[in-house]
């Protein structure tokens, strides 16, 4: 078996491919990356170790894509990840990126009946909507309410069938449209093409910053006793997101590429879920147990472009699906993620 892992040198596609090949010992992975994003490159020894072909390219090209040959099938974890990319007016490479990259492996999957993987975001979801859902507020966070108004959530989260009528920033645009293209693309051709809209993903090899990848970024800081904010709601850290292991998700990966036609209807959410959600004051806490090193983060109330108060993913359908559900917890993917800081001189270079 052939598959194609395009960002493959970014967080989610390396280790996939890595864990890929560690299962499927006989299969062809190859991974195609622009290395565009700071930190991407590290990881190109960690693929060459395994056996993974690499090739320097870029989805927006479609002779870059050409030039991987034949494949089987595709991950598609390509993308422009931050939810603030194109709020200073330049959109160019979000929307080449994220949409055109996107329709350019579509095609490339097409011309070689290949199916796909598309890892999309729970960031497709409106603003305006989820700003709107009933929240109740504790001393350390938010949380949905009981009772809703709208349909699509519930205390235990966001679910496929929320409104999707409104904006949800120029990011969550990009992936609304692309997923669109591809369930076009999947009707028209016949072709397996899988739509997992994950929550936040998360664990080592993450070099991550305060605006994509904030798992690695908080326990980094407190690693290296580096100052944090809370930013916006108040300032007071209150915020909630729910939090996938990048291992849940390869687990996921591993189930759909056995079976592609039973997942290539319709989108999934995929995420942590309650149990795995957590407020910034509740990972600043975890975070000061694991690292050993207390921090009192600073304090902002202005809320930025395209924030939202809380978010969980409700994964109940694909669960119900397939019976996936994550299996790690907040605590573990800290716990995993100041381990490999501590034992990796090219996490340390990156966060000090």
């Amino acid at each position: 078996m052939k598959i194609l892992i395009t960002g493959g040198a970014g967080f989610t596609g390396s280790n996939i491919a890595i864990k890929l090949k560690q299962h499927l010992e006989s299969a062809e992975i190859t991974v195609l990356d622009n290395l565009y994003r700071k930190g991407s490159e590290m990881t190109l020894p960690r693929l060459e170790k395994h056996g993974i072909k690499f090739i320097k390219g870029d989805v927006r090209n479609p002779d870059d894509l050409a030039s991987a040959g034949k494949t089987d099938f595709m991950i598609e974890c390509s993308a422009e990840p931050s939810v603030l990319s194109g709020a200073d007016g330049d959109c160019s490479y979000l929307i080449e990126t994220n949409l055109t990259g996107a329709l350019n492996c579509a095609e490339y999957c097409r011309r070689n009946q290949a199916g796909m993987i598309f890892i999309s975001t729970s960031r497709v979801y409106p603003i305006k909507y989820l700003c709107e859902c009933r929240i109740k507020e504790s001393a350390k966070r938010f949380d949905f309410s009981e009772n809703q108004e709208l349909p699509g959530v519930s205390p235990e989260g966001i679910s496929e069938k929320f409104p999707m009528d409104s904006a949800r920033s120029l990011y969550g645009g990009t992936k609304y449209a692309a997923e669109i293209m591809l369930d076009e693309y999947r009707n028209s051709f016949k072709l397996p093409f899988i739509i997992n809209r994950c929550g936040v993903l998360a664990g080592p090899w993450q070099f991550g910053k305060t605006d994509q990848g904030i798992a690695a970024f908080w326990i980094a800081s407190h690693i290296f006793k580096k100052p944090l904010k809370y930013i916006g709601f108040g300032g007071h850290g209150k915020q909630v997101r729910d939090m996938l292991h990048i291992d849940d998700l390869f687990k996921l990966v591993m189930m759909q590429i056995k079976e592609p036609a039973k997942y290539s209807d319709g989108v999934f959410n995929a995420g942590g879920g309650l149990k795995g959600s957590v407020s910034l004051q509740e990972l600043t806490e975890i975070c000061g147990e694991i690292s050993g090193n207390r921090l009192s983060p600073g304090s902002d109330p202005v809320t930025r472009y395209a924030d939202i108060p809380v978010y969980i993913t409700d994964s109940s359908k694909l669960k119900a699906h397939s019976g996936w559900s994550p299996g790690k917890s907040v605590k573990d993917i800290i716990a995993d993620i100041h381990d490999w800081i501590q034992e990796c001189p090219e996490a340390q270079a990156f966060f000090k």
